[in-house]
């Protein structure tokens, strides 16, 4: 679910301005099939680490 959402793109967060000053974000899709790659195995690491620290 979240590497579907996350590939999809549209995902809205709040980001900083050079100033440093709150700013509305919205991701955008991935469309290269490298950088899928590279989301997929970052996600992934993300998932194991997350469950060895719960372990």
């Amino acid at each position: 679910m979240v590497q579907e959402n996350a590939i999809k793109g549209g995902l809205r967060g709040v980001g900083r301005d050079d100033l440093g000053r709150p700013r509305r974000v919205k991701s955008r899709a991935v469309n290269g099939i490298d950088l899928d790659i590279k989301l997929n195995k970052a996600l992934w690491l993300l998932g194991e680490r997350m469950a060895a620290l719960k372990a």
